[in-house]
C-alpha cells in the first residue's frame, strides 16, 4: 500500500484532474435519477393491498384519485370544470353527480343519500380518477394541470396532491439545509482543528465524495425522497474524520522523513487507509442491516449511504492527499491554537470519579428502557407535513365539508350475488367512522337491472372480473381508530368473498404497522450481531463486544427516551434508522479508546493508568468527531419544514452529543471494573505472546537484533505514555494512523 501512496502522491495533480472530469457524469447521474415520493410503494409486493393496487391498475387502467371540492359555482359552471379535468391527459375519469342524475334536477330535490356523498352548503365534490399510480411521473403531472386550470376556491387533494407539495417543499429545502450543514461542520473544524484552511480541503474532499455517491444512484434507477435529503449531510458527518485521521498521519510522517513530503504522504496514506477501513466497516455495518427490512425503503436507504461511506473512504486516500500536497505551504501558514487546547484536567477529572459516573448509569438504564421502549411512532406522513401546504389545506377542507379526505376501496369478485353486495354495502355503512360507501348499488340501486346502468358508471366501478366500492372514512391515515375499523371492514368482505382486498392509503398504512414492527427488531439484531462480530474479530475478545455494544446502546435508549418523557411521537422511519446509524457511526468512538487502552495495558501499564493514557489521548478525536456530526446534522433538523427529515436529523445530532458524553464519562469505568474479565476473556490482549514471537523471530534472524527488541521491550514497558511501539498496533489507530510492521522507512 506504501507504493501506492507514492504513486498518489507523485500523481496528485493528474488525480485532482481525474476527479473534477469525473464529477461531471456524476452530475448528470445526479439529475437523472427519480426521487419517489410515495414510501408505501416500498411495501412487500405480496401484501394484500399491493395486489389490489395492481389489480385496479391493470383491469380498471386506473392507479390512484383526488377528491375535488369546488366551492360557489353553478352546476353548469362545475359541469364544465368536470369535462376540462377529463380533458387533462392520463385523467381516466371523472365521477361527480351527473354521471346518475340530471344536473338540471335542482339539488334540493336530489335523494338524501346520494346528496350527502356529493353536496354540502355550497360545496360540491368529484371524484378524479388516474390511469396510473399515485407516485407515477404522469401522474403527478396531471395533478399540477388541474391545479392550473381550477379556480381559487377548488381545492384538489388526495395522496398524489401531497406528493406534488413534499416534492416542491424538498426541491427547495435540499440545497438550503445542505448549505447549513456544510457551514455548521465549517465552524466547527475552523474550532476544534489547527489550521483555517484544512477544514475547506476537507469539505472540498467529502463533496467529490457526496457528488460521486448521489451520481451513481442512477444504477438504482430511483431512490426515496427521505434517502436523497439525509444522504449528504450523513455522508458529511460520519466521514469527516476520515480526513482528519489522514492529516494527522501525514503531519506525523513528515516528522519521520523531513524534506520530502511526497514519502511521507505516501507513508500516511498507507497508514490511513488501514485505520478508516477498520473504522468505516462498523458504519457500513449499520447501514447495510437497513437492507433486511421486507420495507424497501430500509434496503433504498441502506445501500445509497453505505456507498456513500466507501466513497468517502476512496477519496481520502486520492483526492484529500492530493489536496493536501498542493496546499501544504498555505496550510503551514495557517495553523492557529485548537479552541480544546489541552483536555488533560478535564480528563484525569472523569476518570478519577468514574464510580460517580457508573452510578449515573445504572440509575439512569432502566428508566432509558423503559422510554425507548414506550416511544410511540406515527404513520401518517401527510399528517407531519405544514399545514400551510395547497395539498393540507384541501384535506383539511374535505375533512370539513365531507366528514374525511380519506378513503378505502373495495376490491371484489364481481359475479357474487347483489344480495351480498348490498348486505357488504350496508355493513360497511354501519362500521363506526364511515361516512358513506359509494358503489355501483348506492349510485343506482340494487333494482336496477344490469342493462339500465350507465355505460360510464359501470365501466368506471366494473372490470370483467372485479367490482369496486369506495369508502369514505372520518378517521385520520394511522390512526388506532381508522386500523381497527380496516380490520372490521376486511372481516365484512371476508365473510361474503374471501378473495376480496381493501385498498388505499390508509389500508396500506395499516400494512405498514405491521411490517415495519417486524422490521425493527430484524434490524435492530441483524446491526446487534454484525458489529458484535466485527468488534470481536477486530479486539479478539469476547467481552469487548457486549461491553462496547451495551455502552452505545444506552446512548441510543436515552435518546429515544427523551422522546417519550417529552410526550413527543416520532416517525416510525426515524425509530428504525435511528439505532442502526447511531450505533454504527458512533460506535468508532467506543473502538478508538478500546484500541489505545489496548495499547497501554500491552506496553505494561496497569488498568487505572492505561485508561487515563486512553482517555488523555482521544479525549480530543471523540469531541471533534462528535461535534462534526452535530453539526452536518443539527442544522438540516432546526431548518426543515418536512417532519420526517427534521427527526431524523435532530435525533441523529442529539445521538452523536449523547454517544460522545456516554464514550467519555461511561467506558473508562467498564475497562476499569471489567478490565481482569476482558483480559480472561480475549485472546492475547496483553501482547505477551506477540512479545514473545517477535523474540523469537528477532533469535532465527539475528542474535544482536533480539537484544535490541528485549531493550526496546522493557523501555515500553517502563516508558511510560510516550513509549511508542515499534510496530503493528492494529485496524483502529487513536491517532488514525495504524502503523505496522511494513511500514518502515525505505530506501
Amino acid at each position: 500500500m506504501i507504493k501506492v501512496g507514492k504513486w498518489i502522491a507523485k500523481h496528485r495533480v493528474l488525480i485532482l484532474l481525474l476527479a473534477v472530469v469525473l464529477l461531471f457524469p456524476a452530475a448528470y447521474g445526479y439529475f437523472h435519477t427519480k426521487t419517489n415520493y410515495d414510501l408505501l410503494t416500498y411495501l412487500p409486493k405480496s401484501l394484500d393491498t399491493m395486489k389490489g393496487q395492481d389489480i385496479i391498475v391493470d383491469e380498471y387502467g386506473m392507479g390512484s384519485f383526488s377528491m375535488i371540492v369546488v366551492d360557489n359555482e353553478s352546476m353548469k359552471d362545475v359541469a364544465k370544470l368536470e369535462k376540462d379535468i377529463e380533458a387533462v391527459p392520463h385523467v381516466k375519469d371523472v365521477l361527480w353527480y351527473d354521471d346518475v342524475a340530471d344536473i338540471s334536477l335542482p339539488v334540493d330535490m336530489i335523494p338524501q343519500d346520494l346528496r350527502d356523498k356529493f353536496f354540502k352548503g355550497d360545496a360540491t365534490m368529484m371524484l378524479a380518477m388516474f390511469d396510473d399510480t399515485s407516485s407515477a411521473d404522469t401522474t403527478m403531472e396531471a395533478v399540477d394541470q388541474i391545479r392550473s386550470i381550477v379556480k381559487k376556491d377548488t381545492y384538489v387533494s388526495g395522496i398524489t396532491a401531497v406528493m406534488n407539495d413534499l416534492r416542491d417543499l424538498t426541491n427547495q429545502e435540499l440545497p438550503i439545509y445542505v448549505t447549513i450543514a456544510v457551514v455548521l461542520c465549517l465552524a466547527a473544524m475552523l474550532l476544534l482543528t489547527d489550521s483555517f484552511l484544512v477544514p475547506f480541503l476537507f469539505l472540498v474532499d467529502i463533496g467529490f465524495a457526496i457528488i460521486y455517491n448521489m451520481g451513481t444512484n442512477m444504477i438504482f434507477g430511483s431512490i426515496s425522497y427521505v434517502t436523497k435529503a439525509v444522504a449528504a449531510v450523513l455522508q458529511l458527518g460520519v466521514t469527516t474524520d476520515y480526513s482528519i485521521f489522514l492529516l494527522g498521519s501525514y503531519r506525523e510522517n513528515k516528522r519521520r522523513f523531513p524534506g520530502d513530503n511526497n514519502r511521507a504522504m505516501g507513508h500516511a496514506i498507507s497508514n490511513t487507509f488501514k485505520s478508516i477501513v477498520g473504522s468505516s466497516i462498523t458504519t457500513i455495518a449499520g447501514f447495510i442491516a437497513l437492507c433486511f427490512m421486507s420495507f424497501t425503503l430500509g434496503f433504498d436507504m441502506g445501500l445509497v449511504m453505505a456507498k456513500g461511506v466507501v466513497f468517502g473512504v476512496l477519496t481520502c486516500v486520492t483526492v484529500l492527499p492530493s489536496l493536501v500536497l498542493l496546499f501544504d505551504k498555505p496550510i503551514q501558514k495557517t495553523t492557529h491554537k485548537p479552541l480544546l487546547g489541552h483536555l488533560e484536567k478535564a480528563s484525569d477529572f472523569i476518570t478519577k470519579h468514574y464510580k460517580v459516573w457508573m452510578v449515573i448509569f445504572l440509575i439512569m438504564f432502566i428508566p432509558a428502557v423503559y422510554g425507548n421502549n414506550h416511544v410511540k411512532n406515527y404513520y401518517d406522513m401527510s399528517g407531519s407535513l405544514p399545514k400551510s401546504l395547497p395539498s393540507m389545506v384541501a384535506q383539511q377542507r374535505v375533512e370539513d365539508d365531507f366528514g374525511s379526505s380519506t378513503m378505502h376501496i373495495v376490491v371484489m369478485d364481481k359475479d357474487i350475488p347483489v344480495k351480498n353486495k348490498v348486505a357488504i354495502m350496508n355493513q360497511i355503512d354501519d362500521v363506526d367512522g364511515v361516512n358513506y360507501v359509494l358503489g355501483l348499488n348506492s349510485l343506482v340501486g340494487s333494482s336496477v337491472p344490469d342493462s339500465m346502468i350507465p355505460a360510464d358508471v359501470k365501466d368506471m366501478l366494473q372490470s370483467d372480473d372485479h367490482e369496486l366500492m369506495f369508502v369514505s372514512t372520518a378517521y385520520y391515515t394511522g390512526s388506532n381508530e381508522v386500523n381497527k375499523q380496516i380490520d372490521q371492514i376486511n372481516s365484512i368482505l371476508k365473510k361474503y368473498d374471501k378473495g376480496a382486498m381493501l385498498i388505499g392509503e390508509a389500508p396500506l398504512t395499516h400494512d405498514l404497522v405491521d411490517v415495519t414492527n417486524v422490521d425493527f427488531m430484524h434490524v435492530n439484531s441483524a446491526s446487534l450481531i454484525i458489529i458484535f462480530f466485527i468488534i470481536l474479530m477486530v479486539f479478539k475478545s469476547f467481552s469487548l463486544p457486549f461491553i462496547l455494544e451495551v455502552t452505545i446502546e444506552f446512548a441510543i435508549f436515552v435518546n429515544m427516551a427523551i422522546m417519550y418523557y417529552t410526550g413527543t411521537s416520532v416517525s416510525f422511519v426515524t425509530s428504525i434508522v435511528l439505532g442502526t446509524v447511531q450505533l454504527g457511526s458512533t460506535v468508532d468512538y467506543a473502538i478508538l479508546m478500546t484500541s489505545r487502552y489496548q495499547k497501554e495495558r500491552q506496553r505494561g501499564h496497569e488498568k487505572k493508568e492505561a485508561v487515563q493514557i486512553a482517555h488523555r489521548a482521544c479525549m480530543g478525536s471523540i469531541i471533534t468527531s462528535g461535534a462534526a456530526f452535530f453539526a452536518a446534522t443539527f442544522g438540516v433538523a432546526m431548518y426543515s419544514n418536512i417532519d420526517i427529515i427534521k427527526s431524523i436529523c435532530m435525533m441523529l445530532a442529539r445521538g452523536a452529543l449523547i454517544s460522545m458524553v456516554t464514550v467519555l464519562f461511561v467506558l473508562p469505568g467498564m475497562f476499569m471494573i471489567f478490565d481482569k474479565v476482558i483480559v480472561k476473556t480475549s485472546i492475547d490482549f496483553l501482547g505477551k505472546k506477540k512479545e514473545a514471537r517477535r523474540a523469537a523471530f528477532a533469535q532465527r534472524r539475528n542474535p544482536q537484533l533480539q537484544a535490541a527488541v528485549q531493550t526496546a521491550g522493557a523501555a515500553s514497558s517502563d516508558g511510560g505514555a510516550d513509549a511508542q511501539e515499534p510496530s503493528d498496533t492494529g485496524a483502529f489507530s487513536d491517532t488514525g494512523a495504524a502503523s505496522s510492521s511494513g511500514d518502515r522507512p525505505d530506501a
